[in-house]
């Protein structure tokens, strides 16, 4: 008899941690879905910057046209790597381009660019790194055993850093 109690004992035991778990990994991928969600509202913010009416910046125009489309692929899936991964790939081609026609503004006789610019790169950083964070404790649970037997069965995959 107590060895049947000790057996159930050890069944709940289990339970409650497996549900403990399994809640920690969902709050965890929540804030990391929250953190791009903020991010996410900024970056909309680039695309109207860049797509001046300016006819030598062509180049950005066309920069901004693929980091909206790398954008809306993140919007479904924000924790999924290749997705991340082509959305940090055109915001750093986006700045490039910017920081190359910022350059070039003064010989070309363009307009001085926006300010605003600056500013809201500086703001994306910080949200930048408040999604780096998320994406790192969400990821070292994931990763953490013996969670990470849960973690494959539920479906709970490492997700990219912006």
């Amino acid at each position: 008899m107590s060895s049947s109690v000790f057996l159930w004992f050890i069944a709940a035991v289990l339970l409650f941690w497996a549900v403990g778990a399994y809640n920690r990994l969902v709050r965890l991928r929540s804030q990391g879905i929250a953190a791009f969600t903020v991010l996410e509202s900024l970056l909309n913010q680039f695309a109207p910057l860049a797509g001046s009416d300016a006819p030598d910046l062509d180049a950005l125009a066309a920069c901004a046209d693929q980091f909206r489309v790398a954008l809306k692929m993140c919007r479904s899936q924000p924790l999924h790597g290749p997705a991340i991964s082509a959305l940090t790939m055109t915001y750093e081609t986006m700045c490039l381009c910017w920081s190359r026609q910022r350059q070039l503004a003064p010989v070309r006789g363009l307009p001085a660019l926006p300010q605003r610019w600056d500013q809201l790169v500086a703001q994306t950083e910080m949200a930048r790194s408040e999604f780096n964070g998320a994406v790192a404790r969400y990821n070292a649970a994931v990763n953490q055993f013996p969670a990470v037997l849960l973690a494959r069965l539920f479906g709970f995959r490492p997700a990219q850093s912006m």
